[in-house]
């Protein structure tokens, strides 16, 4: 029994010490690090950024040159709309097109998805909302939807009741399009804090691909046709402002597509594999280009998207030096315990995930 209560306590101690002194030493001693805001100037044609790390504001570009703070909103005219229009300096035409605020109002998004949210656990009850009200506002339903082998289920949320009638339409108008139960995917923003509402975009156990909405009270469903090398693995239905967008979809090999509202067009996006598992995506788009982030537990990498044919057009890496405090760590401590991750929120025993 002795023998037994110190194999305890030595394990106990070593587990506090792979825990402990790690997070005490980074406590101490290892300064964190931040990634400058950097953008892509569809003026310039090149990256951009506010370096912060001198404890004041520096403008700053890949070739060096420094900007005053008002000629960094004008290399930037979308992004900083607002202020340009204030000092009443917003650009007639840029590169030949015509703009107005208008159109930086309507045409630019901001997109963000990180790994700690999309793994998040869900409750699978969803609400379909009236995308087609006739009025401003959205409203929530009394009702919400489930999805099992047999088919789509709508249950009141005040009596918990199945409302046959509507289940059985939904679930006919699905099947009448090629819908096979259950669901791989379901994605969607049910939420009425958005300015109008495209329902949800579905996988089913074939793994076609389909738009489900609720049209005046009635069911809408629509088969969207995928390339045969195209399989659906995530989806981030968007219900961005100017509606050009339906959705961005990752496929299973980490390749990222765009899904275009009304025409259900697909065109890839031309940056690296991307696992929404464990990776962190950021998108400041307009209609000219995005600057779109990748961020990992290791990496973090920029790129320049032209938004019309979605190619990349420039991409950097902030070089980050590395500390003595951090080259130190390496060695000292090779095996780090903890009991939380950046990628999910479940709390367990991990090593060497930080």
């Amino acid at each position: 029994m002795i023998r037994f209560a110190k194999i305890i306590w030595w394990a106990s101690v070593i587990w506090l010490v792979l825990w402990l002194v790690p997070n005490l030493y980074d406590f101490l001693l290892v300064q964190p690090q931040s990634t400058p805001f950097t953008l892509y100037s569809t003026v310039t044609g090149d990256f951009a950024w506010i370096d912060r790390s001198q404890g004041h504001a520096i403008y700053t570009d890949r070739e060096g040159k420094r900007y005053t703070e008002s000629e960094f909103d004008s290399i930037f005219p979308f992004f900083y709309y607002r202020q340009l229009m204030a000092d009443e300096r917003f650009p007639d035409t840029l590169h030949g097109i015509a703009v107005s605020p208008r159109m930086a109002q309507t045409g630019s998004f901001m997109f963000m998805s990180t790994p700690l949210s999309y793994n998040a656990p869900k409750i699978e009850l969803y609400p379909l909302l009236e995308s087609m009200s006739g009025r401003v506002d959205l409203k929530m339903p009394d009702d919400v939807f489930r999805i099992t082998d047999r088919g789509i289920e709508f249950i009141g949320m005040t009596d918990n009741r199945v409302d046959a009638a509507k289940s059985d339409a939904y679930t006919e108008a699905m099947e009448r399009k090629g819908f096979t139960f259950p669901p791989q995917i379901i994605a969607g923003n049910p939420t009425i804090k958005k300015e109008y509402d495209e329902g949800y975009l579905m996988t089913d156990k074939e793994g076609q691909l389909f738009h489900l909405k609720q049209v005046k009270g009635r069911p809408y469903c629509r088969h969207i046709a995928l390339p045969d090398s195209l399989h659906v693995a995530h989806i981030f239905l968007t219900e961005f402002r100017d509606r050009r967008f339906l959705a961005f979809l990752v496929d299973d090999r980490h390749r990222m597509y765009v899904l275009y509202t009304g025409s259900y067009e697909i065109k890839q996006v031309e940056i690296p594999a991307f696992d929404p598992t464990r990776e962190a995506i950021s998108i400041i788009g307009n209609p000219f280009d995005w600057t779109l982030s990748l961020t990992s537990l290791s990496d973090a990498s920029l790129y320049a998207i032209d938004a019309a044919t979605l190619q990349c057009v420039g991409r950097m890496r902030h070089n980050t030096e590395v500390s003595l405090a951090e080259k130190l760590r390496q060695y000292a401590m090779p095996l780090r315990l903890g009991f939380v991750s950046p990628i999910d929120p479940y709390v367990f025993p991990r090593i060497n995930e930080y």
